[in-house]
């Protein structure tokens, strides 16, 4: 496989790991207003094909990077990014508590959207 490009849709709230003309693995996720901005990744998915190759850290690393240059936090309810910046603690500031909440809520009130 070629390199891995990551690319952020944030109208469609995908980040996208492309390989070889198409997308191999993707983060879903939206954008929180309030109380503060941030990221919410919600699912972390790899295409079976790709497993195993770091497409899914690439993608979570992107994440907080991307964040970081917009002055912002990332919220993480996806299982893998919550896992990943438990590993990466320099990398993945935590999110404060109350964001976390709001991002759940957030979820809640639009049960159609993941």
């Amino acid at each position: 496989m070629s390199d891995i490009e990551i690319r952020d849709d944030r109208a469609a709230g995908r980040l996208e790991a492309w390989g070889d003309g198409e997308v191999v693995g993707h983060i879903a996720y939206f954008v929180l207003e309030s109380p503060e901005h941030a990221l919410v990744p919600v699912h972390t998915i790899v295409e079976p094909a790709h497993e195993g190759k770091g497409i899914a850290g690439s993608l979570a690393r992107h994440m907080y990077v991307m964040a970081r240059d917009e002055g912002i936090v990332v919220a993480p309810l996806c299982p893998y990014v919550v896992k990943w910046a438990a590993r990466h603690p320099e990398e993945a500031p935590a999110a404060a508590p109350e964001l976390l909440r709001a991002a759940k809520e957030w979820l809640v009130a639009h049960p159609g959207r993941f």
